[in-house]
């Protein structure tokens, strides 16, 4: 499988190993978290094929000739970068263990819908649990890298205070 750029041979899996076990324990890809194993918490998301998905969910068997990116594949340029820099910025990091799976599944929703609008954030990230943070201050971040990029409205009722962006990205004073 070809795992963040790089085409990776797996030996020693069992048939019944999940890609989650084969990239941490087998290739030693640690970006990916191990947490409920049950597809249930969102730690271990990757992208497999372009398409989000809880790797414990997920037979290594069935990812043979996939291509699968987690946290660390997605680079650190463009939406990925912005994506990590708010993710500090305002505050949505704490103990960062959830912090790989929200930076994947928010590239995915960014990549795929980037001017959602509060619900569909909610939506997209129900599958992610964060214990530490609260959800505010992720909610916060994705908003920012959507005014960075210049997809907020003036206006937007749903924008967190101090973020509003003109549709050219630049600052409408507010």
């Amino acid at each position: 499988m070809n795992v963040d750029g790089f085409l990776r041979t797996v030996n020693g899996a069992r048939i019944g190993d999940s890609l989650l076990t084969v990239l941490r324990d087998t290739l030693g890809v640690t970006a990916v978290k191990d947490a409920c194993e049950q597809g249930r918490c969102g730690a271990c998301s990757v992208l497999l094929d372009g398409r989000l998905a809880a790797s414990c969910t997920v037979l290594a068997a069935d990812a043979d000739g996939t291509r699968v990116v987690t946290v660390a594949g997605l680079g650190g340029v463009g939406l990925a970068r912005a994506i990590r820099a708010m993710f500090l910025a305002e505050g949505a990091v704490q103990c960062g263990f959830c912090t790989p799976g929200f930076v994947v599944a928010v590239t995915d929703l960014l990549t795929r819908h980037p001017d959602a609008d509060e619900q569909e954030i909610r939506e997209a990230l129900a599958g992610n649990i964060c214990r530490c943070t609260g959800y505010g201050r992720i909610l916060a971040a994705v908003r920012a890298v959507q005014a960075e990029r210049g997809v907020l409205r003036s206006g937007d009722a749903d924008a967190p205070e101090g973020i509003h962006r003109r549709l050219d990205g630049g600052a409408d004073g507010g």
